[in-house]
């Protein structure tokens, strides 16, 4: 069972440091057979993926690929028992289960609750009847929102949360917000709400506003740009429970979603947010794909200028690359860690410039995105280290002599990590 750590800036499974490392996987139980779902869930089990973020209702007349619909006339209070559909879900937990795997369940996409088709009136019968299906397995946890503002909706996710906390009271609760917004812009204190989320979104620094339905109208306060790990530091004044980036911009969706004659976002990018949040303090990364967040056929009509089938996207290198996030931070025990941006000679860099500083009891992480040189003091830190480079895309340590005047050059002009270990 996973719980909330005693720094309450992690998560333990069964007492033990638990590394978040999410794939989004939203129209999972929608668009792949049971065995599909296996083959899935077993490539991400085997790149070290721990936690998968899938929608139990993302649309009306919701189905599984057989037919099977999850609710009987789309009513949230008469969620269908005997349908086929909660069957296909529960084998997926199970083999999840069987595979290590987490399965983070979000009851209803958000525009139920925005349009009132998930209300306060039915949401308690909804949770209840979701809790008495999936409440005693010890690999679920619940996310409430879905691409929506807590303020659309507040006492329709108020009344959800609590019912989940009252029915199964032993399974962790998060709320995935709104593109560029965080859970802690609604729910600081929430008692049903046990860690945070922010979507750090799929806008480049260039498209604050784009004249569409996502735009958010935010303040300069609240802008972030893709400098994601400001989520991170802002959170921590808000509310004293952990937080995470739980949908930075996918590898292989367009800058800003909508025109697929922009840029595509790549695994380098993918990287960058996913170091960022971690060194910044975040409890864990949710990664994701265009093509395998819809699991697109090539078929089917696609959303967000999709070109790959999701069992081509399988093998994207951003999924192979987050494995070594999650391999450096276990070893250097991260749970005991925080941000130390004091440690480095200049912290003054903007935009990619920008290196973020980790400490622990037993080493010092420090990742550049660009490249360039960068100062250390190295006086300030609490052990006599040695230097190692790690490669965020390809993984393993390179040890090098440790310059005397605390000033490292990468290797390359790319992004790189470097490591000061305890000796």
């Amino acid at each position: 069972m996973l719980t909330i750590n005693e720094r309450k800036r992690g998560f333990l499974r069964d007492g033990k440091p638990f590394f978040w490392l999410g794939d989004t996987a939203w129209l999972l139980f929608k668009n792949l057979t049971d065995a599909e779902i296996e083959t899935y869930l077993r490539n991400r089990a085997m790149k070290g993926f721990t936690v998968i973020q899938a929608t139990l209702v993302h649309q009306n007349n919701y189905a599984s690929p057989d037919g099977a619909k999850a609710l009987i006339d789309d009513d949230f209070g008469r969620p269908d028992a005997a349908s086929e559909y909660w069957n296909h879900v529960e084998r997926a937990v199970r083999i999840a289960e069987r595979l290590g795997l987490v399965m983070a369940l979000l009851p209803a996409w958000g525009c139920f609750a925005k349009d009132g088709s998930l209300n306060p009136g039915n949401a308690p019968v909804y949770a209840k009847f979701l809790a008495d299906r999936f409440g005693d397995f010890e690999n679920v946890l619940w996310l409430l929102g879905g691409d929506v503002r807590g303020s659309d909706a507040p006492e329709t996710f108020a009344a959800l949360g609590r019912a989940l906390r009252k029915h199964a009271p032993d399974q962790l609760i998060g709320f995935h917000p709104f593109g560029r917004c965080s859970s802690t812009q609604w729910f600081a204190g929430a008692g049903w709400l046990d860690f945070h989320m922010f979507q750090s979104g799929h806008r480049d620094r260039t498209q604050r506003t784009l004249g569409a339905w996502d735009d958010n109208g935010v303040s300069d306060e609240e802008w972030m740009a893709e400098e994601s790990y400001r989520y991170v530091f802002r959170d921590f004044t808000r509310d004293d429970k952990p937080t995470l980036d739980g949908e930075p911009s996918y590898e292989e969706i367009p800058h800003g979603l909508h025109d697929p004659s922009k840029p595509y976002w790549t695994d380098r990018e993918v990287r960058r947010y996913a170091w960022w949040c971690l060194l910044a303090g975040g409890a864990g990364f949710t990664y994701g794909h265009n093509a395998i967040m819809q699991f697109w056929d090539g078929a089917s009509e696609g959303s967000f200028g999709v070109r790959q089938r999701w069992d081509v996207a399988l093998h994207s290198p951003g999924s192979f690359q987050m494995r070594h996030l999650r391999t450096l931070m276990e070893r250097v025990e991260w749970q005991q860690g925080r941000n130390a941006q004091e440690l480095l000679a200049d912290d003054s860099g903007t935009e990619d410039d920008r290196n973020l500083c980790f400490l622990t009891p037993r080493a010092a992480v420090i990742y550049t995105f660009t490249g360039k040189p960068f100062g250390v003091r190295l006086d300030a830190l609490p052990f006599k280290p040695q230097a190692f480079w790690y490669h965020p895309k390809l993984g393993g340590f390179s040890p090098f002599l440790l310059p005397k005047d605390g000033l490292f050059t990468p290797p390359s002009r790319e992004d790189w990590v470097l490591v000061l270990g305890d000796a």
